[in-house]
């Protein structure tokens, strides 16, 4: 393994978001009555609300209709005071570094929005460490749709998608990476370990083992 590029996917690859955002909307779901398995909810992991969408799903499992702006108000509090806790996910920083050291380019690829996406990145000091930063309003569709992708891939001319290592931790980020022509290593975290990641080029059970594995290919 021994890519010229690494394109990162940003909720769960680079920041644990996912956790936090999976917890508020189960805690709705558990007010109902009703629990939101892993296994169901993966499906909107990498892309948003328009793929799959546990609110939809919980108004036909209880027939009734929420006043979903208010609640996600409230839950949007909550999740930005828990994530606003939390540093890089291990092992991110070092492969950073590693990246800058060998001159290997390194973009964040994502379906959320440049607000949400660069404002994590300055938080944690790490805006300076992508060369690109590519998120929803820079593409017509987000993913499983590979425009994302495309457009990352653009930013690199010099280099074939073939080339540019998509890191992901979705179904709907691996088939966005493989339709937009660029290998994918799969990192899963709690969210989404329940994922069979078979058709990856690459698995890995952490971006620590994925950087002893970029340093090997490198040598």
């Amino acid at each position: 393994m021994s890519p010229k590029a690494l394109l990162f996917d940003f909720d769960g690859v680079i920041l644990d978001t996912e956790w936090s955002i999976y917890q508020s909307i189960l805690e709705v779901f558990l007010t109902q009555g009703h629990e939101l398995p892993l296994k169901t909810y993966v499906k909107c992991i990498g892309s948003d609300f328009a793929t799959w969408s546990p609110e939809s799903h919980l108004e036909e499992l209880t027939g009734k209709k929420f006043d979903w702006k208010g609640i996600r108000s409230e839950r949007n509090k909550r999740i930005r005071s828990e994530i606003a806790k939390l540093d890089a996910m291990p092992g991110l920083r070092d492969c950073l570094a590693y990246t800058a050291e060998q001159n290997i380019p390194a973009l964040v690829v994502s379906s959320s929005s440049h607000n949400w996406v660069d404002g994590w990145l300055e938080k944690l000091n790490l805006t300076e460490s992508f060369q690109d930063i590519v998120c929803k309003e820079d593409a017509k569709r987000i993913k499983p749709a590979p425009d994302l992708y495309l457009k990352a891939n653009s930013l690199l001319p010099d280099l074939e998608p073939a080339d540019c290592l998509v890191i992901e931790d979705s179904l709907n980020g691996m088939s966005a990476a493989h339709k937009a022509g660029n290998p994918v290593a799969a990192i899963p975290n709690r969210i989404t370990a329940c994922i069979d990641f078979s058709d990856a080029e690459y698995q890995f059970p952490t971006m620590v083992k994925f950087l002893v594995a970029l340093k090997e290919g490198s040598n």
